[in-house]
Parts: structure tokens; sequence; C-alpha cells
């Protein structure tokens, strides 16, 4: 089955924020306590937005669910611990996660040029708000380490 303009956003959409949970989980440990407990309430609401947005979609877009690109995943995972041995582990996963909050605001971006059903658009509002907290969190939390 083909999916339309629409439907290939939400699902860039929809991998975009699959991506950057696992990304996030797959990576706890290497995070120093500080900034896993201020990162974690950020990743557990975001992975609420993608759960109600994804029955949303499957719902008034037709789509279904699909699973993540496992491959990618572990390249991504490979790729940062390789750049962590040259550098400092936190930074390379804090600009990770600012690289992972770029693709995921692109497409974001790219689904609202889309006419959206009323349901799925305030939970498209709040993935983009909940975005930008984060980038924020990322940002600060990037200046208080080259600060020290």
């Amino acid at each position: 089955m083909f999916l339309d303009n629409r439907q290939v956003a939400m699902d860039s959409v929809l991998e975009a924020l699959a991506d950057s949970i696992d990304y996030f989980q797959d990576n706890l440990e290497r995070l120093r306590p500080t900034l896993r407990d201020a990162l974690k309430p950020h990743y557990t609401e975001r992975l609420k937005q993608m759960r109600k947005l994804q029955e949303l979609a499957r719902a008034h877009l037709k789509m279904l669910p699909r699973d993540a690109d496992v491959e990618r995943d572990d390249f991504l995972w490979l790729w940062s611990r390789l750049k962590s041995f040259v550098g400092n582990d936190s930074q390379v996963l804090i600009n990770e996660l600012l690289e992972q909050e770029r693709v995921l605001m692109q497409a974001l971006s790219t689904l609202f040029t889309h006419p959206l059903p009323d349901p799925i658009e305030p939970v498209v509002e709040e993935c983009m708000q909940g975005c930008r907290k984060l980038i924020r969190e990322l940002y600060s939390l990037q200046k208080r380490k080259m600060h020290r």
C-alpha cells in the first residue's frame, strides 16, 4: 500500500519520535545521573505523546504501525561510542540528542504543511512544544558542562 504525502509526513514524525526515544534509552547508562535526571521527564512525556499520535494516525490516517530501523539504531549507537573515545562522552551525547531534535523538528514542520484531522493537530503541537523544551534543556546542560 502506498502512502499519500500526509501519511509520509506523519510516518517521518513517528519515526523521528521513536528514534529519539530509542537513542535516549540505549544511552542511559552513559549519562551522568544529573543529566539522566534532567532529561528523563522529557522522554517520558515524549513516549506518551508518541503512543497517542500512533493511535490517532491509525484511526484518522489509516496508518499501520511499523518497526523501527534497527540497523540504523545500531549504527548511530556505534558511531556515538566511537566519537566518545576522542571527546567528552557527555558532550557527545548532548550533541547527538540535539541532532535527534533537529531531525524531529524538521519532520514536525513538514507535517504541519499538510491538513491534519482536528484530533491530531493539538498532539502534534504538543510534540513541537516538547521538542523546543528539550532543545532548551540540552543547550542549558551543554553550557553548564562547558563552564565547568
